[in-house]
């Protein structure tokens, strides 16, 4: 499998355990606030805010959660004044990694990040360092075998999607942000189900890594998930699937 989409299917595909659950509603309802204190609290006239919410319903995170995330963002509720901030390095290997981070505390932030760095074998770099082997794209993932390729092809296509990609045991249908909730609504309709969909970050090349390096990168990888400042994590890294 590609790394476009590894790292998200991945998750999605061996589920998501208990202990981890309540890490992925903090970040959901930080990301949601953020959303609405920058855009308003109408999903309809803010996009950003739209996309927090159908990715909180994708997780099950509960409504009433939801309606209070927003009142935080659009001061009805207090809450923590969260920064967004971006922070850029190098894995194992050199493989490029990307991290969006929302926290209410950049100097505990950059020192956990340059932290999980260090302790597997990468480096956290200056800001533009990789960022530019990337592109947003809107990303869903379909396994090959719950839709004929003609099919999916018809839809994705139709609905406004760039691309309709095979990666093994998965179509990866690949939209322009902004044409991302039309394609995925086109699926939906279709009867369709997914494994993964979301606005992201795609590589633009990809990095081959293999044993130790491999592994280092996987420990990255689940320790950058873990912080609790870190929101989303993209890297081009390649790794066999055994690893």
């Amino acid at each position: 499998m590609s790394g476009h989409s590894k790292w998200s299917t991945i998750k999605h595909k061996k589920g998501i355990q208990d202990a981890k659950r309540g890490k992925i509603f903090t970040k959901l309802i930080k990301e949601i606030t953020v959303a609405a204190k920058i855009g308003g609290g109408d999903p309809a006239a803010n996009p950003r805010l739209r996309a927090a919410i159908l990715t909180a319903k994708g997780e099950n995170l509960p409504k009433d959660k939801v309606e209070r995330a927003i009142k935080k963002g659009t001061g009805g509720l207090e809450g923590a004044n969260y920064e967004d901030i971006a922070y850029e390095g190098y894995g194992p290997g050199g493989a490029a990694v990307l991290i969006e981070s929302l926290t209410d505390n950049k100097n505990r932030a950059v020192a956990d990040i340059r932290h999980i760095f260090s302790k597997c074998a990468g480096n956290l770099g200056e800001n533009g360092c990789v960022g530019w082997m990337f592109d947003k794209k809107g990303l869903v993932v379909i396994n090959t075998a719950d839709v004929d390729e003609e099919v999916l092809m018809e839809i994705a296509i139709d609905a406004g999607a760039e691309d309709v990609k095979v990666e093994e045991d998965v179509f990866e249908v690949i939209t322009e942000p902004a044409d991302f909730e039309a394609v995925k609504s086109a699926i939906e309709a279709a009867g369709v189900s997914y494994i993964v969909a979301e606005v992201t970050m795609l590589p633009q090349t990809m990095a081959e890594l293999k044993g130790k390096e491999a592994e280092q990168m996987v420990r990255l990888m689940d320790m950058l998930d873990d912080c609790e400042d870190v929101q989303k994590v993209y890297t081009n890294a390649d790794i066999p699937d055994d690893i």
